[in-house]
């Protein structure tokens, strides 16, 4: 009872002051105090009434609601030195620095990029849950054509609620500090009272019990009377282990327009960036994002309609204003500094120099090389490749690409092997007809030399994804290739966000790509020998992406990072007789892929597929358990498996993978510093195979399920390794649970690959 009575005591010696606004407050205790439990710190009691009213703050107390939204993006290089100005790379952009300006450091930040955006927000909480987000008007700063600079900028940041248990910076879990479990985090120090927005409110210090962990530093401001949250601010720690981040800062403000709801008015969240070093005073990206909410109406008579989307939304002239516009349009002014940003991207945009730079920072990370703003070269990552079949492998692709928005593609490429002396290829058009409901059809054909059975629920399209087994850093020998001949038609449409119905018809032919090694021979109407499978199909897609955001809205749309799932149900016809194709058979597919975080204990991925062939079809057309015999990471493969070591009529598998974000490794002395995380999953597989679809193939002998008990796997992983910033490297080992006694298999393997990712 002592965090009580100090709370009251505190509490009524501060109703007998003045309230005048030039006195600011009390401070009552700065000095650190240690309690032996939390219940005798008065601050406990203060957060024990925030829990208590927090769902009562917020526009949920309305039936219907609408408000304004100004966003401002802009990115800063920050400590630049003379040195650094005298950069070859720099000759003949000098001057930029007459744009450059002190930063709170003292040294020079160069702005680079500025976005700035005004939405309308409506929603409805009575009778069914509805929200739009609607751009009304976008000024950037010689960006706007680019694939992925204004992407970038978006996937920076996240909007959270404070109240959350978990705020979500990057996709990692960070403890809020106002989360019931913040205590078990953070220590907490009641400090002052003051006046803040017009509001007498506590002030409370926090910081976390351990400067290693995922967690912030800062103040908590909460109202007195209402005891909600008036102001925040969250300061990550100096040891903060986020790959390519060295700090974050964020200052939420909010408002009371009656005692019933307490509403945001102002999001700050500043993100220093570097490619390299974590040093203090390391060249890199200073990424400020200011959001301002203003205009609230609550309880305004909105129809139905308001919620559609309408055709004149995605023009792209639609959110285009003039300078008289912002002027008045804006919430936020823009400072001296801002408004010389467009005038210097201006003058870069006429440099050749700096357009080279933007455009090979744009190849780099979208894989393509465009040229005239109308051809896309690429992806120059595919461009060589090796197998067993094809020997040295050169591929040469392009699409057309006129803008983020384009509403039809045409896409294709060329390939060589120099050891089969083979050419092949693949073309495909897609054109969207109504952007309302993503209308779209396409068609496209392929010849290529393919790894079939890495894959369950296949991606739909001639060139939506292609595997190339790689034997130059393998295990064991693997000529299990296939040569596919195939021609798709497709058509697409979104009934509702979000949800894609999708029916595609498939006319191919596979055969073995090395007949000596990997037999695809089968048995046709129980007495023809045959080496290549004739297949004509129909498949029907329900593709869902609840929660799923995009910032462009045209064919191929470039996705915000988000913790959203992906639902997958596909219904697959074969038609005998169809364009000579050799089997009638149906098959049915589901998949269900999920991150989730899980506070400060990090991020859990799960994937879980399940299917059935209904009908007896040689391997070319079964469902292989998806092996990976390279050294290499392949996301949901199972790593100690071989190619077609198993095949089913019918499966299920689960794949499950948390990361701990250094959540254990930061206990242990010593490798704490290497600051490397670590990862465990776990990966099981069961399914059946009748002895029909065993006999229909000539080696049908070598093929089976796991049906005696469930195959698994298991295994952990160290990831972030590297220096600086560049942490980059993954290494997995993994350990083959049963099945052991099986020939040339693996009980044991380590895998390695990159992950670009925070």
């Amino acid at each position: 009872m002592l965090s009580l009575f100090l709370l009251n005591s505190f509490v009524f010696a501060q109703k007998d002051k003045t309230r005048e606004k030039e006195i600011e407050g009390v401070v009552i205790n700065n000095k650190k105090i240690e309690y032996s439990n939390k219940k005798e710190n008065p601050a406990y009691a203060i957060m024990q009434e925030v829990w208590k009213r927090k769902r009562n703050n917020g526009l949920s107390n309305y039936d219907t609601y609408s408000f304004k939204e100004y966003e401002k993006i802009e990115f800063d290089i920050t400590n630049i030195d003379s040195a650094f100005m005298d950069r070859k790379v720099f000759q003949k952009l000098d001057f930029i620095f007459n744009y450059a300006d002190s930063a709170d450091n003292g040294q020079l930040a160069l702005p680079l990029f500025l976005n700035e955006a005004i939405y309308k927000n409506l929603g409805q909480n009575k009778p069914t849950a509805k929200n739009k987000r609607l751009l009304t008007a976008q000024k950037t700063s010689g960006f706007q054509q680019n694939q992925i600079v204004s992407l970038t900028a978006k996937n920076l940041y996240r909007d959270f609620d404070i109240y959350d248990d978990t705020i979500n910076f990057f996709d990692i879990g960070f403890t809020s500090p106002v989360s019931r479990n913040g205590f078990s985090t953070y220590d907490y120090q009641l400090q002052d009272t003051l006046f803040v927005n017009g509001q007498e409110s506590f002030k409370i210090k926090y910081e976390p019990k351990r400067k290693d962990v995922l967690a912030f530093e800062g103040y908590l401001y909460i109202s007195t009377e209402y005891f909600a949250v008036v102001e925040a601010t969250l300061r990550s720690t100096k040891k903060l282990n986020v790959n390519f981040v060295n700090g974050i800062f964020t200052q939420l403000s909010f408002d009371n327009p009656d005692e019933k709801t307490f509403l945001r008015t102002k999001f700050t969240t500043s993100i220093e960036l570097s490619p390299i070093s974590k040093g203090k005073n390391a060249k890199g990206l200073l990424a400020t994002r200011t959001v301002n909410y203003s205009d609230y109406e609550f309880n305004p008579k909105l129809k139905p309609e308001d919620f559609e989307q309408r055709e004149e939304e995605l023009d792209p002239e639609f959110y285009k204003k003039e300078d008289v516009f912002w002027d008045t349009a804006r919430t936020d002014s823009l400072s001296t500094k801002e408004k010389g940003i467009y005038t210097m991207l201006n003058q870069l945009e006429e440099t050749p120099r700096f357009n080279r730079l933007v455009k090979l920072y744009e190849t780099l990370a979208s894989g393509y090389y465009n040229v005239g703003n109308a051809i896309d070269l690429g992806s120059v990552y595919s461009i060589y490749g090796f197998n067993e079949v094809e020997g040295h492998r050169i591929r040469l692709g392009a699409r057309t690409y006129f803008g983020r928005n384009d509403t039809w593609r045409l896409q294709g490429f060329g390939a060589y092997g120099f050891k089969d002396q083979q050419f092949k290829y693949g073309f495909e058009g897609k054109w969207m007809l109504n952007k309302i409901n993503r209308f779209t059809i396409g068609a496209g054909t392929k010849r290529d030399i393919t790894q079939l059975g890495v894959q369950l629920t296949n991606d739909d399209g001639v060139l939506s994804r292609s595997f190339a087994s790689s034997t130059v850093f393998a295990r064991g020998e693997n000529a299990s290739l296939s040569s596919v001949n195939q021609t798709n038609i497709f058509t697409s449409v979104e009934p509702w966000k979000n949800y894609q119905l999708r029916v595609d018809g498939t006319l191919q032919s596979i055969k073995s790509a090395n007949p000596v090694a990997f037999n695809l021979n089968y048995i046709y109407n129980g007495d023809q020998l045959r080496k290549t499978v004739n297949d004509s199909h129909v498949t029907v897609s329900l593709i869902a992406r609840p929660g799923a955001k995009f910032s462009t809205y045209g064919l191929d749309r470039y996705e915000h990072s988000a913790l959203t799932p992906t639902i997958v149900l596909k219904y697959t016809r074969g038609i005998e007789g169809l364009f000579n194709a050799d089997f009638t058979y149906n098959k049915l597919q589901f998949l269900y892929y999920q991150p989730f975080l899980l506070g400060s204990w990090g991020k859990t991925l799960i994937n879980a597929e399940a299917g059935k062939n209904f009908d007896t079809v040689p391997l070319a057309l079964q469902n292989v358990i998806p092996g990976n015999q390279s050294y290499g990471l392949v996301p949901n493969t199972f790593a100690q498996l071989n190619y077609y070591e198993f095949v089913a009529d019918a499966y299920t598998t689960l794949h499950v993978e948390h990361h701990f974000n250094g959540k254990i490794l930061s206990y242990i002395p010593l490798i704490k510093k290497l600051k490397f995380r670590e990862v465990g999953f776990f990966r099981a597989a069961y399914g059946t195979l009748s002895d029909a679809s065993k006999n229909i193939n000539v080696e049908g002998f070598r093929y089976s399920a796991p049906s005696e008990k469930i195959y698994y796997e298991y295994g952990f992983g160290i990831e972030n390794i590297g220096f600086g910033n560049v942490r980059i490297l993954r290494v997995d080992f993994n350990w083959r649970g049963n099945y052991l006694d099986r020939t040339d298999i693996s009980k044991f393997g380590i895998k390695a690959g990159f992950q670009f990712s925070f």
